[in-house]
């Protein structure tokens, strides 16, 4: 499961907790160079929504082509 993590100062959406099967949870920086959110944007190409940020927000498809294209810029 992910859920994304938005910075109280800027408000802007920064990186996405992954919680794993055992209940562990790993935060994820959006930085292209980490395998993780490259791992995180094909999922996101696959069709995955993650949870949003806040409770009553929703994840926009715009939101979801922008994150592919600055995590997979080969893509």
């Amino acid at each position: 499961m992910y859920k994304l993590y938005k910075d109280q100062r800027s408000q802007e959406i920064t990186s996405v907790f992954r919680t794993d099967d055992d209940g562990k949870i790993w935060s994820i920086p959006f930085d292209p160079a980490n395998v993780d959110a490259q791992q995180f944007a094909k999922w996101l190409q696959d069709g995955g929504i993650p949870e949003a940020a806040t409770e009553g927000e929703v994840v926009t498809p715009e939101w979801i082509a922008e994150t592919i294209a600055k995590l997979l810029p080969s893509a």
